[in-house]
C-alpha cells in the first residue's frame, strides 16, 4: 500500500504537515468538577475531572495534591471486538503517562493533602489516542478550575514511505514505521513528554521532534479557542442571571 502519493498526498487527502480537523468543547457533562471532549479527525475522546478533594485512599501527600488517572476505551471504539476495555497493559501505561505528564503542569503544591481524579475514555479510535486523551484532560482540568502552569498540548508524528507525517491516523500507524508522540507546555515550548515507538537515527528524531512541536502549536491554538468560547458562554450566562 502506498501511504504517500508522488504528489505528496496521504490516503485521507492531507499533506505531510497537515493535522486532522480538531473539534473540542468544555463542560460537556454535569455532576463533575470539569469535563471536555476532543476529536482529532475520527478519534474521539472525553475526559472528566473530580477535585481537588480530600484524598479518599489515606495516601495523601502532606505538601501537594495526588493525581489519580484512569484510562479506558469503549468496547465499540474500534472495529475489532474488545472485551477488555480497561486494566490491560496499554491502559496502565497511559495512566502512568497521564499522571507523569500533568504532574509537570498542575500546581499540585497549592492543594496539599488533596486528590485530583482524571478519567479519560476513548469513544472512537482512529490513531493518536494517546495525544487525544492528553488534550482532552487538559481542557477538563481547565474547566474544573485546577491551577496549571500552562496548557498541556500533544501531537504525534510518524514516518511512512520515507516521508515524515504529522498527526498519524490508524491506517498510517499500521505501516509500523517510527512514531513519536510529544507533549509540551506551549508558552515556554518546554517538552514534558516524549514517547517513541521504535528506534530511529538521531538526525531523523530531531526532524520528527521539530515537526511534532510545530503540530503542538496548532493544537494549542485550537484548544485555546475552545477555552475562550467556554469563558464567553459562562460570562454571558452570569450576566443574564445577574440582570434577572
Amino acid at each position: 500500500m502506498e501511504f504517500v502519493s508522488p504528489e505528496g498526498l496521504r490516503l485521507d487527502g492531507r499533506r505531510a504537515r497537515d493535522l486532522r480537523q480538531i473539534k473540542s468543547a468544555l463542560g460537556v457533562f454535569s455532576g463533575c468538577d470539569g469535563s471536555a471532549s476532543v476529536e482529532h479527525g475520527n478519534t474521539k475522546v472525553v475526559a472528566v475531572v473530580y477535585g481537588p478533594h480530600e484524598s479518599s485512599q489515606g495516601q495523601a501527600q502532606h505538601d501537594r495534591a495526588t493525581l489519580r488517572c484512569e484510562y479506558s476505551a469503549a468496547t465499540f471504539s474500534t472495529v475489532e471486538r474488545k472485551f477488555k476495555a480497561k486494566g490491560d497493559r496499554k491502559s496502565t501505561e497511559l495512566e502512568i503517562l497521564l499522571a507523569r505528564t500533568f504532574s509537570e503542569a498542575v500546581m499540585c503544591d497549592l492543594y496539599p493533602r488533596s486528590e485530583i481524579d482524571i478519567f479519560v475514555q476513548v469513544l472512537q479510535a482512529d490513531g493518536g489516542e494517546g495525544v487525544a486523551v492528553i488534550n482532552a484532560a487538559t481542557l477538563a482540568l481547565i474547566d474544573a478550575g485546577v491551577a496549571m502552569k500552562d496548557f498541556v498540548v500533544a501531537c504525534s508524528v510518524g514516518c511512512v514511505d520515507g516521508t515524515n507525517i504529522l498527526d498519524v491516523n490508524k491506517i498510517e500507524s499500521g505501516a509500523h514505521g517510527p512514531e513519536l508522540s510529544v507533549a509540551i507546555l506551549p508558552k515556554s515550548k518546554r517538552i514534558i513528554t516524549t514517547v517513541m515507538e521504535s528506534r530511529v537515527h538521531l538526525d531523523q528524531f530531531d526532524q520528527l521532534l521539530e515537526m511534532a512541536v510545530c503540530g503542538c502549536d496548532t493544537v494549542y491554538t485550537a484548544l485555546r479557542e475552545a477555552v475562550l468560547l467556554r469563558t464567553e458562554v459562562l460570562a454571558s450566562k452570569s450576566a443574564l442571571e445577574h440582570n434577572m
